[in-house]
This record gives C-alpha cells, structure tokens and sequence, in this order.
C-alpha cells in the first residue's frame, strides 16, 4: 500500500476543538529503568499538544497523578511512560485510570499487561501462528549453559519485562553467558534467552482511526555499531533509519504480521512493534510490541508517521484521540 493510500485509508481526525479534551495530564518520567526517555518523551508531546491550544499539563509519576486526580485538576491522561515497575506500560496506571474512571490514551489493561511480558506475549503469538524466535524461560537457578545448548549461539538474554535494550546482552561464546544472566537479574522480573536473529532490524508503528488499527511504514534500523542498543536509539546521531524499511511484497508482509501481532497481544489505539528479518532465509521474526512508545527526537513512529503525511503534533493529537473510546472500540 502506497503512503498516499494509507494516508486517505487512515483518514482525518475525529476531534477538532482542543477543549473535547477537557485538562489533559501528560504523564511522563516515574521510576523505571527508563524515566530518562520518558521525560524526554514527555516534553516533546506536552509541547506538541499545547501548539495546539490543548490544556496539558505534565506530572510526573503515578503517585502525582493520583494527588492531581483526587484534586479535580485531570479530564484525561496521555500516557508517555515507558516500562515497568513505576513505567506505565505494565497495566498498573491503566487499572488505577481504569478504577477512578479517567480517560486515557493507549492500551488497556490486558493488553499493556501482556506486552510487557515478552515470555507471554511470545506464548500468545505461538498459539495463533505468528512467527517469533525461539526461547527458553530462565527460572533462578537454572542452568543458562544449558538453555544456551539447547538453542544454540548466538543468543541474546534480557530481562523479559523492561524496554529500551535495558539489560540487553548480545551473547556469541559459553564463557560470556554467566555475565550476560547477572546483567539482566538486575532488573525485576523473570529472564528471556531467545535464540539470535541475525539480519536487519526492523520497527512497525501502529495508528489507531476511524475504527480500525494500520500499520504505518516499516523503518529499518542501521545502526553504526553492530546493533541497537540503548546508545544507538537515543544518543548516537549516525543511527540510519530507512522508511519504508522495506518494498513490494516484504513491506506488505511485515505489515500484515506486524498488526497481527499488535491486535494478539490485545493491544490498543497505538504502538510499535519490533521485529527481525533473517538474512539468510527472509522470514520475520518478531519481537515485541512497545505500548507507549518513545516520543523523543530519535523515535520510530513519528519517523513513519511523517511519510505518510502525520506531523508530529497530529500523532500527538491522534494519541490523545485514543482516550474518548469506550470498551476498547479504537477511535
């Protein structure tokens, strides 16, 4: 589908009038891994929002957010966390929203859950057919050395809920493995060994309109180093990123499972989600779905927005647009 087509297919925006939003909270930093992208994140919508002429105000962190709420002073949220424990992607902020009942922007409970578990978005992806690389859970105590037999170097360990390349080793020799396992146990939750994808690294964001989802662009990610990681997505400026990543009946393809993956996951109103294209056999692999991706000056999704005509402040806008449905019905 051509960028053109996809722009008319996605449509205009549902709202017109700024003050449909009532006082709009833009929820950024708390206290995960990732507060430092988030804050960023935070500022670029908080500024694209007021550009136009919509009452936001920032606050940062959960337990702000309920002092603001349990003062009157919030219609809605727009969620720009990122993470878990403390982030707002791990469905915590979306049952307290949920609880007090306050509108807000992206995935419900469910869905924001489940993709910030990679072990059992992967599970739920299995069951219906969708391609994902395989794995082996790491329980405490089990033998990595072994799990890395079984799946066969390369391997790559994580932590399997945070975001961000947190915690992320690429691991290619046995002798590499016990450090790779201590990096990630830093962080909470279970561990991921996933066998290593080698090829292009690619990135699909997600658009929730006019009653349907759509996958925006592919961008291919090619990163000065050998892959990338936290350095790669937000400091480094030699970081290319090719949009549409891919053409023809690949670009098709990806989009195709990428939505697939996204709606699967129970996922809503907007997102990215990650995925790998093996170098030798083609096939796509994915990843992870990102419910409140990053909004900074490096991230994907305003990138592909922007080739089929979204600037920035309109991706904001269309977020924010997300919050007015009721019962999961996308905006």
């Amino acid at each position: 589908m051509s960028a053109q087509s996809l722009a008319t297919k996605i449509g205009p925006c549902r709202v017109e009038d700024p003050a449909a939003f009532g006082r709009v909270a833009v929820l950024m930093g708390g206290t995960s891994a990732e507060r430092e992208v988030s804050l960023d994140s935070g500022r670029n919508v908080l500024e694209a929002l007021r550009a136009r002429s919509v009452d936001a105000f920032a606050v940062d962190g959960i337990p702000a957010l309920i002092d603001a709420i349990r003062a009157g002073s919030v219609d809605r949220v727009f969620n720009i966390l990122h993470g878990n424990k403390g982030g707002g992607e791990d469905g915590v902020l979306q049952g307290l929203c949920e609880a007090l009942g306050v509108p807000y922007t992206g995935s419900r409970v469910l869905g924001s859950a489940l993709s910030m578990d990679k072990i059992r978005t992967k599970q739920v992806w299995l069951s219906m057919g969708l391609p994902t690389p395989r794995y082996v859970r790491l329980a405490q105590g089990d033998d990595v050395h072994a799990a890395a037999r079984e799946l066969g170097l390369p391997v790559i360990v994580k932590p399997s809920s945070e975001g961000s390349s947190v915690g992320v080793s690429r691991v290619f020799s046995d002798a590499d493995l016990d450090a790779a396992v201590e990096l990630a146990a830093r962080y909470p939750g279970e561990l991921l060994m996933e066998q290593m994808i080698v090829g292009d690294e690619l990135t699909v964001g997600i658009l929730g309109s006019d009653g349907a989802h759509h996958a925006l662009p592919s961008i291919r990610i090619v990163p000065k180093g050998e892959w990338y990681d936290y350095n790669a997505k937000y400091i480094a400026e030699d970081t290319q990123y090719l949009c549409p990543g891919l053409q023809g009946s690949d670009e098709d393809e990806i989009r195709r499972i990428a939505l697939a993956a996204f709606e699967a996951a129970g996922c809503f109103g907007w997102g990215r989600v990650d995925v790998m294209r093996d170098r030798n056999s083609g096939k796509f692999h994915l990843l992870e779905v990102n419910t409140a991706p990053g909004m900074t000056s490096h991230s994907l999704v305003p990138k592909a927005a922007r080739q089929v005509g979204i600037p920035f402040e309109e991706v904001c806008w269309r977020v924010l647009e997300s919050s007015l449905a009721q019962g999961g019905a996308v905006a």
